[in-house]
Protein backbone atom coordinates (compact mmCIF):
# COMPACT_ATOMS: atom_id res chain seq x y z
CA UNK A 1 0.00 0.00 0.00
CA UNK A 2 1.31 3.91 -0.97
CA UNK A 3 0.72 6.43 1.56
CA UNK A 4 0.79 9.88 0.96
CA UNK A 5 3.68 12.05 1.95
CA UNK A 6 2.14 13.83 4.72
CA UNK A 7 1.25 10.34 6.24
CA UNK A 8 5.60 9.75 6.00
CA UNK A 9 6.26 12.88 7.42
CA UNK A 10 4.30 12.31 10.45
CA UNK A 11 6.96 10.02 11.08
CA UNK A 12 8.46 10.52 14.43
CA UNK A 13 12.05 11.04 15.99
CA UNK A 14 13.09 10.31 19.19
CA UNK A 15 17.34 11.19 19.95
CA UNK A 16 19.05 13.42 22.04
CA UNK A 17 19.27 11.28 25.64
CA UNK A 18 20.47 12.56 28.67
CA UNK A 19 20.30 10.91 32.03
CA UNK A 20 19.03 12.89 35.05
CA UNK A 21 21.35 11.88 38.53
CA UNK A 22 18.57 9.40 39.35
CA UNK A 23 18.56 7.65 36.26
CA UNK A 24 15.57 9.41 34.99
CA UNK A 25 15.74 9.24 30.98
CA UNK A 26 15.05 12.78 29.59
CA UNK A 27 15.22 13.43 25.53
CA UNK A 28 13.99 15.17 22.37
CA UNK A 29 10.97 13.88 20.61
CA UNK A 30 9.11 15.53 17.95
CA UNK A 31 5.26 14.16 18.58
CA UNK A 32 3.77 17.54 18.71
CA UNK A 33 5.32 18.69 15.12
CA UNK A 34 8.54 20.11 16.54
CA UNK A 35 10.95 18.61 19.25
CA UNK A 36 10.25 19.28 22.70
CA UNK A 37 12.07 17.55 25.84
CA UNK A 38 10.00 14.78 27.11
CA UNK A 39 10.93 11.50 29.96
CA UNK A 40 10.50 8.38 30.25
CA UNK A 41 11.28 6.32 34.29
CA UNK A 42 10.67 2.97 32.33
CA UNK A 43 11.31 1.52 28.54
CA UNK A 44 8.42 2.24 26.68
CA UNK A 45 6.37 4.26 29.05
CA UNK A 46 3.88 6.84 27.90
CA UNK A 47 6.34 9.62 28.44
CA UNK A 48 5.77 12.83 30.01
CA UNK A 49 6.42 15.86 28.09
CA UNK A 50 8.09 18.68 29.59
CA UNK A 51 8.09 21.35 27.19
CA UNK A 52 5.74 23.12 25.36
CA UNK A 53 6.74 25.06 22.59
CA UNK A 54 5.63 25.68 19.07
CA UNK A 55 9.26 26.49 18.29
CA UNK A 56 11.88 23.67 18.28
CA UNK A 57 14.17 22.27 21.35
CA UNK A 58 17.93 22.09 19.89
CA UNK A 59 19.15 20.34 22.60
CA UNK A 60 18.53 19.18 26.54
CA UNK A 61 20.94 18.23 29.40
CA UNK A 62 20.56 17.03 32.70
CA UNK A 63 21.82 18.51 35.77
CA UNK A 64 24.36 16.10 37.64
CA UNK A 65 23.43 16.54 40.89
CA UNK A 66 19.71 17.96 41.00
CA UNK A 67 16.22 16.68 39.56
CA UNK A 68 16.32 19.60 36.69
CA UNK A 69 17.94 20.44 33.05
CA UNK A 70 19.06 22.94 30.48
CA UNK A 71 17.59 22.95 27.34
CA UNK A 72 17.89 25.40 24.05
CA UNK A 73 15.47 26.91 21.92
CA UNK A 74 15.63 29.70 18.66
CA UNK A 75 13.37 31.93 17.54
CA UNK A 76 12.07 30.89 13.79
CA UNK A 77 14.98 28.86 12.73
CA UNK A 78 17.47 32.05 13.28
CA UNK A 79 19.58 30.30 15.38
CA UNK A 80 19.87 32.64 18.51
CA UNK A 81 19.63 29.84 21.04
CA UNK A 82 18.27 30.68 24.29
CA UNK A 83 18.69 28.89 27.43
CA UNK A 84 16.28 27.92 29.81
CA UNK A 85 16.40 25.64 33.12
CA UNK A 86 13.51 23.27 33.55
CA UNK A 87 12.45 21.15 36.34
CA UNK A 88 12.43 17.68 36.25
CA UNK A 89 8.60 17.67 36.31
CA UNK A 90 8.46 20.35 33.95
CA UNK A 91 6.46 22.33 36.34
CA UNK A 92 9.20 25.06 36.59
CA UNK A 93 10.80 27.00 33.58
CA UNK A 94 13.47 29.91 34.73
CA UNK A 95 15.10 31.69 31.93
CA UNK A 96 18.56 31.73 31.71
CA UNK A 97 20.03 33.94 29.47
CA UNK A 98 18.27 37.17 27.70
CA UNK A 99 20.27 38.01 24.96
CA UNK A 100 18.04 37.74 21.87
CA UNK A 101 20.70 38.96 19.61
CA UNK A 102 23.03 36.32 20.50
CA UNK A 103 24.20 32.96 19.46
CA UNK A 104 24.36 30.51 22.52
CA UNK A 105 26.46 27.42 22.45
CA UNK A 106 25.86 24.85 25.26
CA UNK A 107 29.29 23.85 27.05
CA UNK A 108 27.98 21.42 30.03
CA UNK A 109 27.57 21.52 33.28
CA UNK A 110 30.26 21.49 36.35
CA UNK A 111 30.44 17.90 38.16
CA UNK A 112 28.42 19.33 40.84
CA UNK A 113 25.64 20.69 38.95
CA UNK A 114 26.33 24.68 40.42
CA UNK A 115 27.57 26.10 37.10
CA UNK A 116 27.23 25.31 33.54
CA UNK A 117 29.51 26.79 30.85
CA UNK A 118 28.79 28.63 27.51
CA UNK A 119 29.90 30.49 24.24
CA UNK A 120 28.17 33.22 23.14
CA UNK A 121 28.93 35.69 20.32
CA UNK A 122 27.34 38.97 22.77
CA UNK A 123 30.41 41.00 22.31
CA UNK A 124 30.68 41.46 19.10
CA UNK A 125 28.54 39.07 15.89
CA UNK A 126 32.07 37.59 14.52
CA UNK A 127 33.94 36.69 17.70
CA UNK A 128 32.49 33.65 20.19
CA UNK A 129 33.49 34.22 23.54
CA UNK A 130 33.71 31.33 26.71
CA UNK A 131 31.68 32.17 29.63
CA UNK A 132 31.01 30.46 32.52
CA UNK A 133 27.37 31.19 34.63
CA UNK A 134 25.74 29.83 38.00
CA UNK A 135 22.73 27.53 37.47
CA UNK A 136 20.34 30.13 40.06
CA UNK A 137 21.78 33.37 38.06
CA UNK A 138 19.80 34.51 35.19
CA UNK A 139 19.58 37.41 32.17
CA UNK A 140 23.42 38.47 31.25
CA UNK A 141 25.02 37.81 35.31
CA UNK A 142 27.27 35.41 33.01
CA UNK A 143 31.06 35.89 33.67
CA UNK A 144 33.43 35.90 30.88
CA UNK A 145 36.52 33.77 30.99
CA UNK A 146 37.84 33.76 27.23
CA UNK A 147 38.00 36.27 25.23
CA UNK A 148 37.06 34.82 21.74
CA UNK A 149 38.53 38.09 19.97
CA UNK A 150 39.87 37.27 16.67
CA UNK A 151 40.19 33.68 18.20
CA UNK A 152 37.66 31.59 15.05
CA UNK A 153 34.45 29.69 15.67
CA UNK A 154 34.74 28.63 19.93
CA UNK A 155 33.16 26.07 21.50
CA UNK A 156 33.47 24.91 25.07
CA UNK A 157 34.60 20.88 25.00
CA UNK A 158 34.08 20.13 28.87
CA UNK A 159 34.70 20.97 32.54
CA UNK A 160 38.08 19.25 34.30
CA UNK A 161 37.22 16.97 36.43
CA UNK A 162 38.13 19.11 39.01
CA UNK A 163 35.66 22.02 37.61
CA UNK A 164 38.50 24.33 38.23
CA UNK A 165 39.30 24.46 34.34
CA UNK A 166 37.70 24.47 30.84
CA UNK A 167 38.52 23.00 27.68
CA UNK A 168 37.53 25.03 24.73
CA UNK A 169 38.11 24.33 21.35
CA UNK A 170 38.41 26.51 18.55
CA UNK A 171 37.85 25.81 14.86
CA UNK A 172 39.96 28.20 12.25
CA UNK A 173 38.52 25.71 9.32
CA UNK A 174 37.30 22.17 8.42
CA UNK A 175 41.12 21.31 9.04
CA UNK A 176 42.23 23.43 10.97
CA UNK A 177 41.29 23.10 14.81
CA UNK A 178 43.03 24.36 18.29
CA UNK A 179 42.47 23.65 21.77
CA UNK A 180 42.86 25.92 24.72
CA UNK A 181 42.88 24.92 28.46
CA UNK A 182 41.75 27.94 30.80
CA UNK A 183 41.93 28.78 34.48
CA UNK A 184 38.05 30.03 35.50
CA UNK A 185 39.82 31.72 38.42
CA UNK A 186 42.52 33.56 36.74
CA UNK A 187 41.34 33.97 32.95
CA UNK A 188 44.52 32.46 32.38
CA UNK A 189 44.58 30.62 28.85
CA UNK A 190 46.99 28.40 27.53
CA UNK A 191 46.93 27.47 23.82
CA UNK A 192 47.91 23.12 23.65
CA UNK A 193 48.42 22.95 20.07
CA UNK A 194 50.20 24.35 16.88
CA UNK A 195 47.68 27.02 15.80
CA UNK A 196 45.86 27.89 12.16
CA UNK A 197 48.78 27.13 10.14
CA UNK A 198 49.28 23.62 11.10
CA UNK A 199 46.21 22.68 9.89
CA UNK A 200 45.19 19.53 12.30
CA UNK A 201 42.03 18.47 13.31
CA UNK A 202 41.11 18.27 17.31
CA UNK A 203 37.51 16.64 17.45
CA UNK A 204 35.43 15.56 20.51
CA UNK A 205 37.91 16.29 22.69
CA UNK A 206 37.16 15.73 26.23
CA UNK A 207 39.33 15.88 29.41
CA UNK A 208 41.10 12.47 30.68
CA UNK A 209 39.65 11.46 34.30
CA UNK A 210 42.71 12.01 35.98
CA UNK A 211 42.64 15.35 34.39
CA UNK A 212 46.20 15.67 33.40
CA UNK A 213 45.50 15.42 29.94
CA UNK A 214 42.74 15.19 27.32
CA UNK A 215 41.02 12.49 24.76
CA UNK A 216 40.63 13.77 21.39
CA UNK A 217 40.01 12.74 18.28
CA UNK A 218 43.10 13.89 16.15
CA UNK A 219 44.44 13.33 12.63
CA UNK A 220 47.73 14.85 13.31
CA UNK A 221 50.65 13.14 11.77
CA UNK A 222 47.73 10.87 9.39
CA UNK A 223 44.64 11.25 7.19
CA UNK A 224 42.44 10.25 9.46
CA UNK A 225 40.83 10.73 12.91
CA UNK A 226 42.38 8.32 15.42
CA UNK A 227 41.61 8.40 18.91
CA UNK A 228 44.80 9.92 21.01
CA UNK A 229 45.81 11.48 24.70
CA UNK A 230 47.06 14.82 24.58
CA UNK A 231 49.25 15.92 27.77
CA UNK A 232 47.47 19.29 29.06
CA UNK A 233 51.04 20.52 29.91
CA UNK A 234 53.23 19.43 27.31
CA UNK A 235 50.80 19.26 24.41
CA UNK A 236 52.87 15.63 23.66
CA UNK A 237 50.44 12.95 22.01
CA UNK A 238 50.29 9.38 22.76
CA UNK A 239 48.22 7.48 20.46
CA UNK A 240 44.95 5.35 22.34
CA UNK A 241 43.08 3.68 19.45
CA UNK A 242 43.75 3.83 15.64
CA UNK A 243 40.45 3.88 13.61
CA UNK A 244 41.93 2.44 10.34
CA UNK A 245 41.17 3.65 7.52
CA UNK A 246 38.11 5.72 8.69
CA UNK A 247 37.65 8.46 11.23
CA UNK A 248 37.16 8.35 15.20
CA UNK A 249 34.11 10.48 14.86
CA UNK A 250 32.82 10.70 18.38
CA UNK A 251 34.33 9.99 22.29
CA UNK A 252 31.94 10.20 25.37
CA UNK A 253 34.17 9.85 28.54
CA UNK A 254 32.89 9.57 32.22
CA UNK A 255 35.23 10.62 34.92
CA UNK A 256 33.89 9.01 38.03
CA UNK A 257 34.42 5.15 36.43
CA UNK A 258 36.91 5.88 33.96
CA UNK A 259 34.44 4.78 31.21
CA UNK A 260 35.28 5.35 27.65
CA UNK A 261 32.95 5.20 24.70
CA UNK A 262 34.14 6.40 20.89
CA UNK A 263 32.36 5.52 17.74
CA UNK A 264 34.11 4.97 14.36
CA UNK A 265 32.39 6.35 10.88
CA UNK A 266 32.99 3.42 8.96
CA UNK A 267 31.77 3.79 5.44
CA UNK A 268 28.71 5.93 6.89
CA UNK A 269 28.24 3.08 9.58
CA UNK A 270 28.75 3.67 13.26
CA UNK A 271 30.73 0.90 14.73
CA UNK A 272 30.52 2.18 18.95
CA UNK A 273 33.22 0.94 21.05
CA UNK A 274 33.36 0.69 24.63
CA UNK A 275 35.56 0.11 27.37
CA UNK A 276 37.75 1.25 30.86
CA UNK A 277 40.72 3.80 30.45
CA UNK A 278 43.73 3.43 32.12
CA UNK A 279 46.07 6.10 31.13
CA UNK A 280 46.46 6.04 27.51
CA UNK A 281 45.48 2.55 27.50
CA UNK A 282 41.33 1.52 26.86
CA UNK A 283 40.79 -2.09 28.14
CA UNK A 284 37.69 -3.07 25.90
CA UNK A 285 34.14 -4.30 27.13
CA UNK A 286 31.57 -5.91 24.93
CA UNK A 287 29.68 -3.16 22.88
CA UNK A 288 25.63 -3.02 23.71
CA UNK A 289 25.57 -1.15 20.51
CA UNK A 290 26.22 -4.89 18.51
CA UNK A 291 22.30 -5.79 18.98
CA UNK A 292 21.09 -2.75 16.79
CA UNK A 293 20.55 -2.86 13.20
CA UNK A 294 23.68 -1.11 10.78
CA UNK A 295 23.07 2.28 11.31
CA UNK A 296 24.23 5.45 12.62
CA UNK A 297 24.65 6.83 16.54
CA UNK A 298 23.13 10.36 16.68
CA UNK A 299 23.64 11.03 20.65
CA UNK A 300 24.93 9.28 23.87
CA UNK A 301 24.70 9.33 27.32
CA UNK A 302 26.09 7.56 30.25
CA UNK A 303 24.38 6.87 32.83
CA UNK A 304 24.46 7.45 37.51
CA UNK A 305 28.04 5.71 38.06
CA UNK A 306 28.26 5.16 34.31
CA UNK A 307 26.34 1.51 34.93
CA UNK A 308 24.21 1.89 31.62
CA UNK A 309 24.26 4.34 28.48
CA UNK A 310 21.53 5.84 26.70
CA UNK A 311 21.99 6.01 22.67
CA UNK A 312 20.07 7.84 20.03
CA UNK A 313 20.49 5.52 16.57
CA UNK A 314 18.65 5.40 13.66
CA UNK A 315 18.98 3.05 10.01
CA UNK A 316 17.79 3.23 6.95
CA UNK A 317 14.50 1.00 7.74
CA UNK A 318 14.45 2.26 11.48
CA UNK A 319 13.26 6.07 12.45
CA UNK A 320 15.08 7.17 15.50
CA UNK A 321 14.79 6.12 18.77
CA UNK A 322 16.57 6.23 22.00
CA UNK A 323 17.64 2.78 23.42
CA UNK A 324 19.40 1.81 26.85
CA UNK A 325 22.09 -0.86 27.91
CA UNK A 326 23.17 -2.29 31.15
CA UNK A 327 27.06 -2.60 30.96
CA UNK A 328 26.93 -5.76 32.08
CA UNK A 329 26.85 -7.60 28.47
CA UNK A 330 22.86 -6.90 27.92
CA UNK A 331 21.87 -6.66 24.68
CA UNK A 332 20.07 -2.38 24.83
CA UNK A 333 16.68 -2.34 25.23
CA UNK A 334 14.55 0.44 22.97
CA UNK A 335 13.17 2.61 25.25
CA UNK A 336 10.92 5.69 23.45
CA UNK A 337 8.31 4.69 20.97
CA UNK A 338 8.80 7.08 17.87
CA UNK A 339 5.98 6.36 15.76
CA UNK A 340 5.68 5.25 12.50
CA UNK A 341 2.48 7.30 11.28
CA UNK A 342 1.02 3.56 10.95
CA UNK A 343 3.46 2.62 7.92
CA UNK A 344 4.89 -1.05 8.54
CA UNK A 345 8.78 -0.68 9.32
CA UNK A 346 8.96 -3.85 6.97
CA UNK A 347 8.02 -1.81 3.78
CA UNK A 348 11.25 0.21 4.29
CA UNK A 349 14.16 -0.32 1.56
CA UNK A 350 17.52 -0.22 2.58
CA UNK A 351 20.33 1.37 0.25
CA UNK A 352 23.04 -0.37 -1.45
CA UNK A 353 26.59 1.06 -0.90
CA UNK A 354 28.00 1.10 -4.13
CA UNK A 355 30.90 3.06 -5.50
CA UNK A 356 31.97 4.75 -8.92
CA UNK A 357 34.55 6.54 -10.70
CA UNK A 358 34.92 10.03 -11.07
CA UNK A 359 36.27 12.17 -14.34
CA UNK A 360 40.05 11.88 -12.80
CA UNK A 361 39.62 7.48 -11.67
CA UNK A 362 38.78 8.68 -8.45
CA UNK A 363 36.22 6.05 -6.73
CA UNK A 364 33.29 7.95 -5.14
CA UNK A 365 31.23 6.26 -2.49
CA UNK A 366 27.28 6.60 -2.93
CA UNK A 367 24.11 4.99 -1.40
CA UNK A 368 21.55 3.82 -4.23
CA UNK A 369 17.97 2.61 -3.14
CA UNK A 370 15.20 1.30 -5.15
CA UNK A 371 12.19 0.76 -5.39
CA UNK A 372 10.37 -2.75 -6.46
CA UNK A 373 9.96 -3.72 -10.01
CA UNK A 374 12.33 -3.64 -12.99
CA UNK A 375 12.04 0.08 -14.09
CA UNK A 376 12.64 1.84 -15.46
CA UNK A 377 12.35 4.59 -13.05
CA UNK A 378 13.28 7.97 -12.46
CA UNK A 379 15.87 8.88 -10.10
CA UNK A 380 16.30 11.79 -7.84
CA UNK A 381 20.02 12.57 -6.97
CA UNK A 382 20.34 13.56 -3.08
CA UNK A 383 23.26 15.79 -2.48
CA UNK A 384 24.26 16.70 0.85
CA UNK A 385 24.82 19.62 2.08
CA UNK A 386 28.27 21.00 3.84
CA UNK A 387 30.22 20.45 2.00
CA UNK A 388 32.61 18.33 4.85
CA UNK A 389 29.93 16.51 5.89
CA UNK A 390 28.62 13.43 4.56
CA UNK A 391 25.37 11.32 3.72
CA UNK A 392 24.71 8.43 6.28
CA UNK A 393 22.77 5.38 6.31
CA UNK A 394 20.54 6.97 8.61
CA UNK A 395 16.54 6.67 8.42
CA UNK A 396 14.71 9.34 6.33
CA UNK A 397 11.01 9.56 5.82
CA UNK A 398 11.37 12.11 2.39
CA UNK A 399 13.71 8.94 0.73
CA UNK A 400 11.17 6.14 1.77
CA UNK A 401 8.73 8.13 0.27
CA UNK A 402 10.14 8.46 -2.62
CA UNK A 403 10.75 4.86 -2.79
CA UNK A 404 7.46 3.80 -1.99
CA UNK A 405 6.14 5.99 -5.23
CA UNK A 406 8.75 4.71 -8.02
CA UNK A 407 11.81 6.30 -7.30
CA UNK A 408 15.39 5.29 -7.12
CA UNK A 409 17.13 7.70 -4.86
CA UNK A 410 21.06 8.41 -5.30
CA UNK A 411 23.00 10.06 -2.46
CA UNK A 412 26.91 10.58 -3.42
CA UNK A 413 29.96 11.82 -1.29
CA UNK A 414 31.41 13.52 -3.52
CA UNK A 415 34.85 14.67 -3.16
CA UNK A 416 35.09 17.07 -0.26
CA UNK A 417 32.73 15.18 2.07
CA UNK A 418 33.92 14.00 5.42
CA UNK A 419 34.34 10.41 6.87
CA UNK A 420 36.92 9.82 3.96
CA UNK A 421 40.06 11.45 5.72
CA UNK A 422 41.30 15.10 5.37
CA UNK A 423 42.82 14.14 1.73
CA UNK A 424 39.39 13.19 0.33
CA UNK A 425 38.04 16.16 2.26
CA UNK A 426 40.28 19.03 0.95
CA UNK A 427 39.91 18.04 -2.72
CA UNK A 428 37.21 20.37 -3.55
CA UNK A 429 38.45 23.49 -1.96
CA UNK A 430 38.93 26.80 -3.58
CA UNK A 431 39.99 25.99 -7.00
CA UNK A 432 38.87 22.36 -7.16
CA UNK A 433 35.17 22.96 -6.64
CA UNK A 434 33.61 21.83 -9.38
CA UNK A 435 35.46 19.15 -9.41
CA UNK A 436 32.83 17.89 -7.27
CA UNK A 437 30.03 18.64 -9.77
CA UNK A 438 31.72 16.82 -12.22
CA UNK A 439 31.64 14.39 -9.72
CA UNK A 440 27.69 14.39 -9.82
CA UNK A 441 27.82 14.22 -13.20
CA UNK A 442 30.06 11.25 -13.18
CA UNK A 443 27.59 9.39 -10.54
CA UNK A 444 24.53 10.27 -13.34
CA UNK A 445 26.53 8.72 -16.37
CA UNK A 446 27.69 5.70 -13.94
CA UNK A 447 23.55 5.12 -12.73
CA UNK A 448 21.82 5.55 -16.36
CA UNK A 449 24.68 3.25 -17.68
CA UNK A 450 22.61 0.76 -15.16
CA UNK A 451 19.41 -1.54 -15.89
CA UNK A 452 16.21 0.04 -14.88
CA UNK A 453 16.89 3.77 -14.65
CA UNK A 454 15.30 5.96 -16.74
CA UNK A 455 17.93 8.55 -18.12
CA UNK A 456 15.36 11.57 -19.25
CA UNK A 457 14.33 11.43 -15.98
CA UNK A 458 17.10 12.51 -13.53
CA UNK A 459 16.58 15.01 -10.49
CA UNK A 460 19.06 17.04 -8.81
CA UNK A 461 17.75 17.68 -5.60
CA UNK A 462 19.95 18.85 -2.59
CA UNK A 463 19.78 21.63 0.22
CA UNK A 464 22.68 24.28 2.04
CA UNK A 465 25.62 23.82 -0.19
CA UNK A 466 23.63 20.74 -1.48
CA UNK A 467 21.31 23.48 -3.35
CA UNK A 468 24.67 25.03 -4.79
CA UNK A 469 25.35 21.62 -6.38
CA UNK A 470 21.92 21.59 -7.86
CA UNK A 471 22.02 24.86 -9.46
CA UNK A 472 26.09 23.98 -10.40
CA UNK A 473 24.73 20.72 -12.05
CA UNK A 474 21.71 21.95 -13.97
CA UNK A 475 24.19 24.93 -15.15
CA UNK A 476 27.59 22.88 -15.88
CA UNK A 477 25.03 19.50 -17.57
CA UNK A 478 22.25 20.92 -18.45
CA UNK A 479 21.18 18.01 -20.60
CA UNK A 480 21.41 15.62 -17.55
CA UNK A 481 18.10 16.79 -15.46
CA UNK A 482 14.62 16.29 -16.30
CA UNK A 483 14.36 18.63 -12.94
CA UNK A 484 15.97 20.38 -10.07
CA UNK A 485 15.08 21.09 -6.37
CA UNK A 486 16.90 23.62 -4.67
CA UNK A 487 16.45 24.09 -0.51
CA UNK A 488 18.32 27.28 0.96
CA UNK A 489 20.85 26.60 -1.24
CA UNK A 490 24.19 29.35 -2.55
CA UNK A 491 23.29 30.92 -5.85
CA UNK A 492 26.45 33.58 -5.80
CA UNK A 493 29.02 32.85 -3.78
CA UNK A 494 30.05 36.80 -3.74
CA UNK A 495 26.67 37.71 -2.47
CA UNK A 496 26.64 34.58 0.31
CA UNK A 497 29.77 35.38 1.82
CA UNK A 498 29.11 39.11 2.03
CA UNK A 499 25.72 38.32 3.57
CA UNK A 500 26.41 35.25 5.89
CA UNK A 501 26.50 35.59 9.35
CA UNK A 502 29.65 37.53 10.79
CA UNK A 503 30.95 34.71 12.93
CA UNK A 504 30.49 31.80 9.72
CA UNK A 505 32.55 34.23 7.01
CA UNK A 506 36.04 33.76 7.82
CA UNK A 507 35.54 29.74 8.38
CA UNK A 508 33.53 29.90 4.96
CA UNK A 509 36.22 31.81 3.11
CA UNK A 510 38.49 28.76 3.77
CA UNK A 511 36.59 26.71 2.28
CA UNK A 512 35.26 28.52 -0.91
CA UNK A 513 37.83 31.25 -0.88
CA UNK A 514 37.65 35.15 0.06
CA UNK A 515 36.28 38.02 -0.99
CA UNK A 516 39.48 39.82 -0.66
CA UNK A 517 41.63 37.32 -2.99
CA UNK A 518 39.33 35.05 -5.28
CA UNK A 519 36.20 37.14 -5.96
CA UNK A 520 36.44 36.56 -9.56
CA UNK A 521 36.86 33.13 -8.88
CA UNK A 522 33.66 32.83 -6.95
CA UNK A 523 32.04 34.89 -9.32
CA UNK A 524 32.84 32.25 -12.43
CA UNK A 525 31.70 29.66 -10.34
CA UNK A 526 28.29 31.25 -9.01
CA UNK A 527 25.34 29.38 -10.78
CA UNK A 528 23.36 32.77 -11.06
CA UNK A 529 25.94 33.97 -13.25
CA UNK A 530 25.28 31.14 -16.00
CA UNK A 531 21.89 31.17 -15.25
CA UNK A 532 21.19 31.18 -19.10
CA UNK A 533 22.59 27.84 -19.22
CA UNK A 534 19.59 26.19 -16.96
CA UNK A 535 17.45 24.29 -19.14
CA UNK A 536 15.53 22.18 -16.47
CA UNK A 537 12.54 23.35 -14.14
CA UNK A 538 13.58 24.27 -10.97
CA UNK A 539 11.67 24.48 -7.68
CA UNK A 540 13.11 26.71 -5.07
CA UNK A 541 12.44 26.48 -0.95
CA UNK A 542 13.66 28.93 1.87
CA UNK A 543 13.43 29.94 5.07
CA UNK A 544 13.39 33.41 5.54
CA UNK A 545 15.26 33.60 8.80
CA UNK A 546 17.98 31.87 7.31
CA UNK A 547 21.52 33.14 9.10
CA UNK A 548 23.81 30.74 7.30
CA UNK A 549 22.28 31.13 3.36
CA UNK A 550 20.46 34.16 3.44
CA UNK A 551 17.31 34.40 1.83
CA UNK A 552 18.20 36.42 -1.09
CA UNK A 553 20.45 33.33 -2.35
CA UNK A 554 16.79 32.30 -2.97
CA UNK A 555 15.27 35.66 -4.16
CA UNK A 556 17.66 35.88 -7.10
CA UNK A 557 18.16 32.43 -8.35
CA UNK A 558 14.06 32.29 -9.09
CA UNK A 559 14.08 35.60 -10.28
CA UNK A 560 16.54 35.12 -13.28
CA UNK A 561 15.74 31.68 -13.73
CA UNK A 562 12.24 32.22 -14.34
CA UNK A 563 13.35 34.31 -17.59
CA UNK A 564 13.84 31.24 -19.21
CA UNK A 565 12.44 28.28 -17.18
CA UNK A 566 9.33 27.23 -15.32
CA UNK A 567 10.44 28.31 -11.30
CA UNK A 568 8.33 27.87 -8.65
CA UNK A 569 9.33 29.64 -5.08
CA UNK A 570 8.21 28.80 -1.65
CA UNK A 571 9.78 31.04 1.37
CA UNK A 572 8.46 30.38 4.70
CA UNK A 573 8.33 33.64 7.04
CA UNK A 574 9.01 31.31 10.37
CA UNK A 575 11.59 29.30 9.60
CA UNK A 576 15.49 29.25 9.15
CA UNK A 577 18.14 27.12 7.41
CA UNK A 578 15.71 24.26 6.53
CA UNK A 579 12.06 23.17 8.30
CA UNK A 580 11.76 22.24 11.65
CA UNK A 581 7.90 22.90 12.21
CA UNK A 582 5.50 19.94 10.65
CA UNK A 583 3.11 22.25 9.49
CA UNK A 584 5.74 23.75 6.94
CA UNK A 585 7.31 20.81 6.28
CA UNK A 586 4.62 19.18 4.95
CA UNK A 587 4.00 22.43 2.85
CA UNK A 588 7.06 22.40 1.61
CA UNK A 589 7.63 18.46 0.43
CA UNK A 590 4.22 18.63 -0.74
CA UNK A 591 5.07 20.87 -3.05
CA UNK A 592 8.45 19.01 -4.01
CA UNK A 593 6.21 16.08 -4.59
CA UNK A 594 3.75 18.00 -6.87
CA UNK A 595 6.86 19.63 -8.46
CA UNK A 596 8.26 16.51 -9.67
CA UNK A 597 4.66 14.66 -10.35
CA UNK A 598 4.18 17.66 -13.20
CA UNK A 599 8.04 17.63 -14.72
CA UNK A 600 9.36 14.18 -14.18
Amino acid sequence: MAYDIERYLNIRSAGGPTFGPDGRLAFLMDTTGTSQVWRLDEPLEWPDQLSFHEERVTFASYSPTRDELVYGRDEGGNEKTQFFRLSGDGAEEVALTDTPDAIHQWGGWSHDGERFAFTANRRDEADFDAYVQRRDETGDDAELVFDGSDAGWLSVAGWSPSDDRLLVHEMHSNVAHDLHVVDIDTGEATRLTGGEEAEVRYASASWSPDGDGLLVATDRGRDTLALCRLDADTGDLTPVAEGGDWDVSSVFVDHESSRIAYARNVDGYTDLTLGRLDGATVEREESPADGLPDGVLTGFSFGPDAERIAVSWSAPTENGNVFVADLDGDEPTRWTDAATAGIPRDGFRDPELVRFDSFDDLEIPAFLTVPEGDGPVPVIVDIHGGPESQRRPSFSALRQYFVDNGYAVFEPNVRGSAGYGKEYMNLDNVERRMDSVADIDAGVEWLTDRDGVDADRVVAYGGSYGGFMVLAALTEYPERWAAGVDVVGIANFVTFLENTGDWRREHREAEYGSLAEDREFLESISPINNIEDIRAPLLVLHGANDPRVPVGEAEQIADEASEHVPVEKLVFDDEGHGFSKLENRITAYSAVVDFLDEHV
